[in-house]
């Protein structure tokens, strides 16, 4: 059976996710800026129970958490101990009360951390504030039962399989409760599926195969030949991203995701399969209910 996920906002549903920013934040006193944060957390944990009551409500299997969910939370300056904050408790119950309901319900969470998360980069302190970040992610995960932290491959820095003995090396050194839920996704840039396998049989890191990125940074491996290898690194329901291109196939920069999934995207070999396949659409979940429909009808 396929899982379909809504990825992190919605387009029409009420449902809203606060944000701020570093900036203003250390523009506050302390008192008034932890007051704040509190505010946000706890808005944000309340959204979060709506969001995934929506899920369940409309038949849909998963939800992607914003990353900023607990926004700037490991920010050199402005960053926080959610105990150490007005209702620091109560935030995390909620947060603890939306992972019961996620399994009580069989919703699947995951989190798609920032693009700034680069494992592979030759600098240390980015690969240092990249881990503490996944830290970050990993302990929210235990709250809300969330088992994938899915990160890009980064830059190939001159050097790709340099880059990726990196990625390799770090992947290995990662706390257990970061590394049993991260995973590899393929970009439209620099790494192919084929690239991420050899990283993903080193380190039992899963990949998720985003097939939308394999067709505009293609490998030479078939969409078929790419799921099944996908398929095997998993040893938990896999999760695939699925998107169509805005502009149509050949007809201009296929990286661009359209407000909804062309049916005709979705891989035929992915229909008996039981995975997770997260609709990277901009029309959120009426693109996402809207290809549940379509895929129904033929």
């Amino acid at each position: 059976m396929i899982r379909f996920g809504l990825c992190c906002i919605f387009r029409e549903a009420p449902i809203k996710f606060r944000r701020t920013t570093a900036k203003y934040l250390l523009s506050l006193s302390g008192a008034a800026r932890a007051t704040h944060l509190s505010s946000i957390c706890i808005d944000n944990a309340n959204a979060l129970y709506r969001a995934l009551n929506f899920c369940v409500d409309n038949g849909i299997g998963a939800f992607r958490i914003n990353s900023q969910i607990l926004p700037v939370k490991t920010h050199p300056d402005a960053g926080y101990d959610l105990h150490e904050l007005p209702q620091g408790d109560q935030i995390v119950a909620r947060f603890k009360q939306c992972g019961n309901f996620s399994l009580d319900n069989g919703i699947r969470t995951s989190f798609h951390p920032d693009q700034f998360i680069v494992l592979s980069s030759p600098d240390a302190g980015v690969v240092k504030r990249s881990v503490a970040d996944l830290e970050y992610h990993a302990q929210v995960a235990e709250w809300v039962a969330a088992d994938v932290l899915n990160v890009h491959g980064g830059g190939a820095y001159g050097e790709k399989s340099t880059a990726l003995k990196r990625l390799t090396s770090v992947i290995n050194r990662l706390s257990p409760k970061v590394k049993s839920r991260l995973t590899l996704e393929n970009d439209d840039r620099v790494y192919t599926p084929a690239d991420l396998l050899t990283v993903c049989t080193a380190t039992g890191v899963p990949l998720v195969y985003d097939v939308h990125h394999h067709r505009c940074l293609p490998d030479g491996k078939g969409v078929e030949a790419i799921t099944k290898a996908a398929i095997s690194t998993w040893h938990r329901e896999p999760l695939f991203h699925l998107s169509s291109p805005l502009n149509g196939w050949g007809k201009g920069p296929c990286r661009p995701h359209h407000d909804y999934i062309d049916p005709a995207d979705f891989p035929n070999c992915w229909r008996d399969l039981d995975i997770t396949v997260d609709v990277e659409a901009k029309a959120k979940e009426l693109a996402v209910l809207k290809l549940k429909a379509d895929l129904a009808s033929r």
